[in-house]
């Protein structure tokens, strides 16, 4: 299963969080797009790893993460054996 493409896991106020098949870097992370903001963030420290986010849509990037966390590591899992993927609920 070749995927070049985003798998989105959720979607809450025009964030977008998303992982991607084949993505070599061994920590556990997501992707958040918002407008024109990118950011790579840490499953376990929610903190960024690469890009930047304003402090609005990091906040909510962390706690979105922090009630799923469980479900992103999860996902990390599959995506690295090339399982399908589990949508997660937006933050309401």
């Amino acid at each position: 299963m070749e995927h070049r493409m985003p798998i989105t896991l959720s979607r809450f106020f025009g964030i977008i969080i998303s992982m991607y098949y084949h993505d070599i870097d061994p920590q556990p992370h997501f992707y958040v797009h918002y407008e024109k903001q990118k950011a790579v963030v840490d499953i376990q420290t929610f903190s960024i790893l690469k890009g930047k986010l304003s402090p609005r849509v990091h906040g909510l990037v962390v706690e979105w993460a922090s009630q799923y966390q469980a479900e992103l590591l999860k996902n990390w899992d599959l995506i690295k054996n090339n399982a399908p993927l589990e949508k997660i609920k937006p933050l309401e």
